[in-house]
This record gives C-alpha cells, structure tokens and sequence, in this order.
C-alpha cells in the first residue's frame, strides 16, 4: 500500500498515521502533543494539519490513519494560515522573558514561531500568573509557560503509569499539574524527568546545580571532582560527526572537566561493577538460603520512589545495593581523600547523570554534593566557553575508580543490569561465566521474561522496560520469578529524563548501539574480572555484604505512602488496581 505526500509516494504499513509516515520519511509536519511512542495521539495542539485531496476540511495528521491511493499536503498557503493563527494565539498569554528562559535556544514554541513568521503579537490575552512550584529537589514547574499540548500528561499517565499531574480546572483557567494545584513534592511523582524530556517549553525543568557547582569550582578551599554515568558518553558521543568510541569520549570529558577546575574524574562505571558483585551475592543468597523472591534491582531511584510511594508492598523484594552513583559517592568520600593526600580538604562531588531523580536520591541519601544532568552539562560548557564537540583534549580518568568492565557499560541500557549480573551470578554459583550477549535481555520489549540456566538451576528472570509496564508484569508475569530488573526510563538510562530535550525513538535506538559496542570491545566483559574492583575489596571492603560493605553500599527503605496526594477519582481508581498485583 502507498500513499502520496507532496508528491512522494511512500509504502506505510496498516494502522499507520499520515505522520508517522511522513516523519519516517523525513518529511516534517509541525507537531507539539503528538510522541513517536505515544499508544493514543491527543490532537490537542492541531499543529500537525494537512490537507487531503477530496477532504474539504484540514486533519490532523497524528490522527489521520493512512489509506492506499490518499494523497496528502503539508505546506500549503491555507495550511500555514492555520499553523501561524495556532501559534500566535499559543503566544498571546506567553511569557515574554526568553532571554532569561531556560530553554533559550532549544524552544520548541520559539522554533515554531520563527519557522512561521510570528513576530508581532497579533493578539493579547490574560497574562497568567500561577505560583512557580520549585516544592521538588528534582523537577521545578513554571505552569506560566505551558501551552497545554498534554505531551507531559501523556508520559506520565500512558507511558510511565504513575498520573502525577493532568489536567486541572477548566476554559481560560485550564493548567497542568497536581491535584488541587498542590506542589509536585506531595503528587505521587517519582522524578523520573520523562516529561521534563518531553516538555517543549520552559514549564517543566530539572532543579539546576550549574549555578551551585560553578560557584564550587571558583572556591580555593574546596577540592571538585566529578562521576561521569555510562549513558553520558555514548550519549555525547553522537554530537560528533565521527562519534568516538564510549572510552574514547570519557577522556574527553576528563579533559574538559580538569580544564574548567575538577580536580579528579571518576568513572561511574566502576562502581557498577561494585553494583554487580554485592548485588549477585545477594541474590545468591536469597536464592540459596530462601530469602524473599523475586529480588527487584535497586538501581534506578525513580523506581525506588515509585515503590515508596505507590507499592510499599514491594519492599521486602528490593535489593538493598544503593545505586552506583550512591556506592560511587561513598567510595568516594571514604578513599579519596586518603588516596589523594587530601584529608584536610573539603571534597565536593558533582555526579555528572542522564537522571533527575538521581537529583532527589543524592538529598536523600547525603553521599553526592551535587547532580547535574547530561543537558546541565551543556550549559557548564556554555559558562566557560567550551565547544564540546570540537573539543579534542584527552586526559585519563583518576584511580582508584577508573577501570570499568562491558558488564558495567550494560548499565546504561534497558537489560543492561540484568546481563551483567547474570555474568557474575553465574561465575559466583560455580558455573561458567557467559560470553555471548544476553539478547533476550536487549531490546526495547516492554516486559522480557526468559530463562537461565546456571549450572543445574535454572532461573526465570524478567526486565521491565519503563515504569508503565511495572504493572503489566506483576498482574500477567510468571508467578515464579526469581530476579527482575526494572528501568524507570523507556530504553533504560540512554532515555533518561535528564538527557537531551526530545521525542525521536531513533535517537535511543542509536545510543543503544553505542552502549552495545562499548561491552563488545571491552577489554575485560564480566565485573568480577574487574581487578580494580579485587583490589578495592583486599584493601578495603573485605567481601561482598561484609561489614564494610553494608555500612558504605547498601541501604534501607521507608514506605511513603501515606504522604501521596491522590489527584481525583481516577488516580485512586489507579492505585487500587494497581494494589491488587501483589508479587506471586
């Protein structure tokens, strides 16, 4: 079947939209509500317009499914007429303060307005003047300068499955956010950043630290240093028109960071690799010794928060391994100083993440100064002049936390924790240490359910791809699991909500590869092979879930529920529901 677009005939397949045809072909149609993932396009915007021959009126192309023989225009006079008269009336009640915005430079709604000629004001409305909410240490909310396009109501309901904000009031006085106009802090919301990625205006944005950590780095009394996550530089790496290898960009990074006053840079990765051995060793024991099964990974702290907060019930079945930003943070603080000769400094570390949760859990668990996420560090570079993707300098990162196996690079991927711990587990067990890529474990498959066999056991492993489909596992899952991984993000941390403002699925798709390439030329594949990781447990740690261990790398939980404020009827609906899935 064909259809035919400004004169392009393009094959689409059944239930395709005339948009999702024509971004494939690169063909673009202005759209602000519409994601590549979303399962149900709102048509709220009406940017994305087209004219159909034999139609008299416009459609909507989000919505507009393909039909053999249609023929379609995108950038007709009459359609441009409407695309404008729909942006100057977006930018009637707009803040006019883009020089100060945030999102100067990467606005969608400015794009929009240049791109169709909106210069003066055609017409005035109410100027808004709704309370900025900054009640969160992770996401901040500026309801002023939303235009109601719902994509951030479409993550959080359709995509992520936790309605911390929708739709409230009515007419003029519509707004998004929480129930009874209620800060975020009390909403339910597990910092994910989804919408924060998605948002595309200033109304939403992670709690800078740029301003904080400029104003460390300027301090002659404080020694700055900084981890670096492994999604970072397979992230910047496509910036380049040649993208180096994940390695390759982390000593860039190195250099860019030392250049503009970090004392050290470590590599987040290596304590992934820690991650791993404590957390194989506790599943072993749980497995081995009846503890409570499935054991759910602990990784990734929106998913922590959304136990917290919606399933207190899960609890008992966390691992109770802190994530590898917060294991790094306390190695950190315990070694460095006394590595380095620094005792009578004040260290200062500035974890460097795709995350903003990663924001709320460095506050709540005290071992990281400060978080600035992968779109921060863009603007640490506008600050001190730095073009990073000319940028050349290569410099090391800094021992002890240097070395970093493929398992550890996995971490960035969806599947990535679940295959590195397989790795370990199986070696820990007796068995032999795999060598071929775990592909039931790849992939952006929202629930993967498979079997391992490790040595004569055989265990049944799940990963959940992206907090929406939590649910999906626990009411239709295998009622025998023994260990599942759980992303908060679609794609893992390569999608995390604090990496570049956008709504392309290919874009993860190619940060994927990076990060799949980065374990197939590892030197070294499994974290148990990691002898800087050896070492760090001969001189310091003793063994996995020792005592030393357990004080600087593991954790405990608070169930949160009864601080969460159910925005309307539906939400409560929703957590009833989603009380009924109990772990089999």
């Amino acid at each position: 079947m064909s259809i035919v677009i400004n004169g392009r005939e393009l094959q689409f397949r059944p239930g395709e939209t005339v948009l999702q045809i024509a971004c494939r072909a690169g063909i673009k149609i202005p759209h602000l509500c519409s994601l590549d993932w979303s399962p149900s396009p709102s048509a709220s915007c009406r940017l994305c317009v087209v004219e159909v021959e034999g139609s008299p009126k416009l459609q909507t192309s989000c919505t507009l499914i393909a039909s053999d023989g249609m023929v379609v225009h995108t950038h007709t006079p009459r359609i441009l007429k409407a695309r404008r008269t729909i942006v100057e009336l977006m930018v009637a009640n707009h803040p006019p303060d883009c020089l100060g915005c945030h999102r100067a430079g990467t606005c969608e709604l400015a794009d929009l307005a240049r791109e169709l000629g909106v210069r003066p004001r055609q017409y005035v409305g109410i100027k808004k003047d709704h309370p900025l909410d900054i009640s969160s240490s992770a996401i901040w909310r500026d309801p002023n300068k939303c235009v109601l396009c719902g994509r951030c109501v479409t993550m959080c309901h359709q995509i992520q499955g936790v309605g911390a904000i929708d739709y409230i009031d009515r007419g003029f006085r519509t707004q998004v956010g929480p129930g009874f106009y209620k800060g975020i802090n009390v909403s339910g919301c597990t910092y994910c950043g989804q919408c924060v990625r998605v948002c595309p205006t200033g109304a939403l944005m992670e709690h800078s630290h740029v301003d904080a950590v400029v104003s460390e780095l300027g301090d002659p009394n404080t020694v700055v240093v900084a981890q670096v996550a492994p999604a970072v530089p397979a992230t910047l790496s496509l910036g380049r028109s040649k993208p180096p290898t994940v390695p390759v960009m982390l000593e860039h990074l190195a250099a860019a960071l030392k250049q503009i006053g970090f004392a050290a840079v470590f590599d987040t990765a290596f304590s992934a690799d820690v991650t791993i051995m404590e957390e194989a060793t506790e599943f072993l024991g749980r497995l081995q010794g009846g503890g409570v099964l499935p054991m759910f990974t602990s990784c990734s702290p929106a998913w922590i928060n959304y136990v917290e907060l919606h399933r207190p019930d899960l609890i008992p079945h966390l691992s109770t391994c802190k994530s590898p930003q917060q294991m790094a943070g306390a190695l950190i603080k315990e070694i460095y100083p006394k590595y380095a000769g620094l005792e009578d400094k004040r260290i200062v570390l500035v974890s460097i993440m795709p995350c903003t949760a990663k924001k709320y859990e460095a506050e709540d668990l005290g071992d990281v100064d400060y978080v600035l996420t992968t779109r921060e560090l863009t603007t640490l570079w506008d600050r001190f002049g730095i073009d990073f993707n000319k940028f050349e300098d290569r410099l090391p990162l800094d021992p002890p936390f240097a070395e970093a196996t493929g398992a550890a690079r996995l971490f960035a991927s969806t599947g990535g924790v679940m295959e590195a711990a397989v790795r370990t587990a199986a070696s820990l067990a007796g068995a032999e240490t795999p060598t071929a890529p775990l592909n039931e474990a790849r992939g952006l498959d929202e629930v993967k359910c498979f079997t391992f066999d490790v040595g004569d056991t055989t265990l049944n492993l799940a990963v959940v791809n992206g907090l929406g489909q939590v649910r999906t596992l626990l009411e239709e899952g295998p009622a025998d699991l023994h260990f599942v991984e759980v992303m908060s993000c679609p794609g893992g941390c390569a999608g995390g909500g604090g990496q570049p403002y956008g709504t392309e699925a290919a874009d993860l798709h190619r940060r994927l590869d990076r990060i799949y390439d980065a374990d197939a030329h590892a030197e070294v594949h499994s974290s148990h092979e990691n002898q800087s990781v050896a070492a760090l447990y001969e001189q310091y740690l003793g063994q996995p879930l020792g005592e030393v261990s357990h004080r600087l790398l593991h954790r405990t939980y608070t169930d949160r529920s009864s601080g969460v404020l159910a925005n309307d009827d539906a939400q409560t609906k929703r957590g009833a529901r989603a009380g009924a899935g109990a772990p089999h």
